[in-house]
Formats: structure tokens, sequence, C-alpha cells
């Protein structure tokens, strides 16, 4: 399952030459797995309510082409690995207009618990783990 989402680079997200500052590019893969996340039925403050939390262990972005300010940008997140305590999610990003590549990249989770504890949910959480595993 992959979801789109379409932003516009905000001016605080460029430096003085209207080009995007890299750090922000994990901003979006946040929005990105968020609105993931949503379109599969399930939102981050429903995990945390069950006492799950996704903790980024691994995050990667291969910049291809600047954003800049104002472009309208489309980020599309895909769910690629779950295992019972892992999962792993892939961006690509494009600039909306032309539908060139901008970046793409991941991150690896794990669920943990409050105290940082690995949860597995395939044992724990089953109906979240099938809800999830349904979609890859």
């Amino acid at each position: 399952m992959e979801n789109t989402t379409v932003i516009r680079v905000r001016y605080k997200e460029t430096d003085q030459m209207g080009i995007v500052y890299n750090g922000n590019y994990f901003t979006w893969f946040e929005i990105g797995r968020t609105e993931l996340l949503r379109s599969m039925g399930m939102t981050y403050v429903e995990l945390e309510d069950r006492g799950i939390l996704i903790a980024v262990i691994e995050a990667n972005c291969k910049y291809i082409k600047p954003a800049k300010y104002d472009d309208e940008i489309i980020i599309k997140t895909k769910l690629v690995k779950l295992t019972g305590v892992r999962s792993e999610f892939e961006y690509s990003i494009f600039e909306k207009d032309e539908n060139v590549l901008l970046a793409k990249g991941y991150t690896i989770h794990a669920f943990v618990d409050k105290n940082i504890r690995p949860i597995n949910i395939k044992k724990k959480h089953k109906d979240i783990w099938e809800l999830l595993g349904d979609k890859i």
C-alpha cells in the first residue's frame, strides 16, 4: 500500500537562498508516515493510547534535487517491512508540477512501550499486527 500526501514548502523550511534545509525531509517523512498509518485505519494517538510507541532506530535520505520555497511536493510513503518488533517505511519526494524526484529514503522503527522496552505487536496486539500486515 502506498499513500500520497501533498504539501507546500513553507518559507521557514528554507535557507536564505530559498532551498529547503536537509533536515526538513525527515519531517516530511514523518508527515507521510502519519498519513499512511491514518489511511490504514490507525493513528499515532491510538497506538500511544494502547501503550505502543514507534521509535526511529535508523533513518536515511538521499538528496537528488533541491526543493524550493513555495514548491508543492508529493510525499509517497510505503510500509515495506513488518516484523513483530520492527517496521520499515520507504519514502519518495517529488516536485508536484514537474513530477521530478527530489529525494528518497527510509526509516526503520521499533515498537516499544513507555519505558522504551521492545514490544512484539504480533504477540501482544494481534489486531494491530493484522491491520498493518494486511497492507504490505
